[in-house]
């Protein structure tokens, strides 16, 4: 019976590993339109926030990363970009800037500052005690 709900649970990661790409498919297709606000409301759409497993945490923090990275103007991002995703973005400016990579960590702080003067304090308190749905 274990083993059963074990190949349930693998169903489901793959099924879940299958829609991160295609959701990537579309960001290269947004990104190529000239769409990187598009590309980021997308692949912040439907994040796998209450998995544990870091293939699929990994997997879409890669698709995350690439529509944030192409974004340049922010302040023109965030007249687009609807509140809730608000949340969702700041943990994964976190994630990014806990890469230690230099342009990763750049744009999130870039990003973090707008958002921060936009969602407020309580947006970075909301994603740091949020400890059930992570990225």
């Amino acid at each position: 019976m274990a083993s059963a709900a074990y190949l349930e649970t693998e169903e489901n990661l793959e099924a879940l590993i299958s829609r991160i790409e295609q959701k990537s498919r579309k960001i290269e297709t947004l990104l190529k339109q000239s769409k990187p606000v598009e590309a980021l409301k997308t692949a912040l759409e439907g994040s796998p926030l209450k998995t544990r497993d870091e293939r699929c945490k990994s997997a879409n923090w890669i698709v995350v990363h690439r529509a944030m990275m192409a974004i340049r103007d922010i302040d023109g991002m965030f007249n687009s970009l609807d509140t809730e995703y608000y949340d969702i973005l700041m943990k994964y400016l976190y994630r990014g800037l806990s890469t230690g990579d230099r342009p990763t960590c750049d744009q999130c702080l870039k990003i973090h500052e707008k958002l921060t003067e936009r969602a407020g304090l309580g947006c970075i308190l909301r994603s740091l005690a949020d400890t059930v749905n992570t990225v």
